[in-house]
């Protein structure tokens, strides 16, 4: 199942974003690490228990961990990047209301912001 699949790559991918092996996640998550193993390889699905304590671990949705949104932070958080007269609503409904080649434009102008941001973080060399 190609679900299950994405959600093991997305299980995998964040435990090792935080440097835990699938014995420090299944210590965190009181379960045996085949369990862990059998996520990760889609043998079998989370509990919704588990899933949720993902989610809080991992600072991500419960949507992102299964695969149905590509946007991890909840809304809750993003509100905080927000200034208090423009919220994240509001940018997400301006969003929506744009046709495909403004939202691409804004997309692209988004990928330059962060690239701008990652130079300018870099020591020179």
């Amino acid at each position: 199942m190609q679900n299950m699949e994405k959600v093991g790559k997305i299980i995998a991918e964040l435990r090792r974003e935080r440097g835990l092996r699938q014995s420090d996640l299944s210590q965190i998550l009181s379960m045996s690490p085949s369990n862990i193993s059998n996520y990760e390889n889609a043998n079998y699905w989370p509990d919704a228990g588990t899933i949720c304590k993902m989610a809080n671990l991992f600072n991500v949705t419960t949507d992102y961990l299964l695969g149905r949104t590509d946007y991890r932070c909840p809304p809750e958080d993003l509100e905080r990047y927000v200034t208090p007269d423009y919220t994240i609503h509001n940018i997400v409904n301006t969003l929506l209301s744009l046709d495909t080649n403004s939202v691409n434009a804004v997309v692209k102008y988004v990928e330059y912001l962060k690239e701008s941001q990652t130079k300018d973080k870099q020591p020179n060399s």
